[in-house]
């Protein structure tokens, strides 16, 4: 279906099919982005990072009370450089994966390239440098929502989804073992 769904006040695109109606309902709380602004625009980047933390502080916290908490995340200074932990949980057991990524010079209109070194090379949908492939599905709906889009958006559309999927494969295929299961001297 297409058309513009609404909820707390805020809009999204809705009309790609792989959107389900929970990530349509977490999309919608996450608070959209005003400012039209990169890093190289001086005067409008500081409004528009602040923006961008206020989305991301809304995010992590619709997250910890949907009982759904599997990141943490800061920036340098100057906004340009992201880095954190995510997690993901499987039979009690927590995986945990160092997590970067640079914020383009053409943001927002281009998406960040979030990157999980650690699992570069054991999985096809990555690029070097442990770059989480999103092209298929993500990109199209960030470019029909920038610059409302941001970087809260881009760990809700597209990191997420991505370890749902991957990441229970590395552990079925033994690629991911849990720090507890390693042999010792690892």
């Amino acid at each position: 279906s297409s058309g513009i769904y609404a909820e707390y006040g805020y809009y999204i695109t809705n009309n790609l099919s792989m959107v389900d109606a929970a990530t349509k309902k977490t999309l919608a709380a996450i608070p959209l982005l005003k400012t039209k602004a990169g890093p190289r625009d001086k005067e409008e980047w500081p409004v528009r990072l602040k923006e961008e933390v206020t989305s991301l502080i809304k995010y992590i916290q619709n997250n910890k009370e949907a009982d759904n908490d599997w990141l943490r995340i800061q920036s340098n200074k100057e906004g340009t450089r992201w880095f954190g932990k995510c997690w993901y949980i499987q039979e009690y057991k927590k995986y945990e994966f160092e997590l970067e990524f640079d914020i383009p010079v053409t943001y927002p209109s281009t998406a960040p390239e979030i990157a999980i070194p650690e699992l570069d090379g054991k999985t096809a949908k990555m690029y070097r440098g442990g770059k989480i492939c999103l092209t298929e599905h993500f990109k199209p709906l960030w470019s029909r929502n920038a610059p409302k889009f941001g970087v809260a958006h881009a760990l809700a559309l597209g990191l997420g989804p991505w370890m749902a999927v991957e990441v229970p494969e590395l552990i079925k295929r033994g690629v991911v073992v849990h720090k507890d299961d390693q042999p010792s001297g690892e």
